[in-house]
């Protein structure tokens, strides 16, 4: 299905994804996004200070690093991510797909405030790095390096 479905946000060349539950929608409670990261890509390190994340793999196979906890994980497979622990998730070769809830609700809305319209999305999209930074900020989200490094390797850069 991920091949030929039709995605409402790209976030680059990194991610696709549906929003399937706004925070407006359950009191800002919780959303709820399915979400398709593409082959070998990576989200930066980073912790969220304001809402808990909960990931259920339905299709490919991703590694999650928590601090230093590595899991790999595949169809059916969930983890969730406290608030304020490091974090990075890296898609296996042929991507992954997922859905993705925060509580209270927080990562819908960064989608929807950086990502490309799906519609508009192609091949050389590219992520605007500067507002995505911005609005994670102002969400409470702590990027700690750059796509791919693990927390592990973030922290002992930081302290070197």
């Amino acid at each position: 299905m991920t091949a030929n479905h039709t995605w409402q946000y790209a976030l680059g060349q990194e991610l696709r994804v549906d929003v399937l539950a706004r925070g407006s929608e359950s009191g800002g409670r919780h959303d709820m996004v399915d979400a398709f990261m593409l082959p070998n890509s990576a989200t930066p390190p980073h912790l969220h200070t304001r809402y808990e994340e909960r990931l259920y793999v339905t299709e490919g196979s991703l590694t999650v690093w928590l601090d230093e906890d590595e899991r790999r994980l595949g169809p059916g497979d969930f983890v969730a991510i406290p608030l304020h622990v490091p974090h990075m998730i890296k898609a296996d070769d042929r991507g992954a797909r997922t859905v993705l809830v925060t509580s209270p609700a927080g990562f819908a809305e960064l989608i929807e405030r950086t990502a490309t319209p799906g519609a508009d999305a192609g091949p050389d999209t590219k992520m605007n790095v500067d507002a995505f930074a911005a609005v994670s900020a102002e969400l409470g989200d702590v990027i700690l390096g750059p796509p791919g490094m693990t927390p592990a390797q973030a922290k002992t850069a930081a302290f070197g």
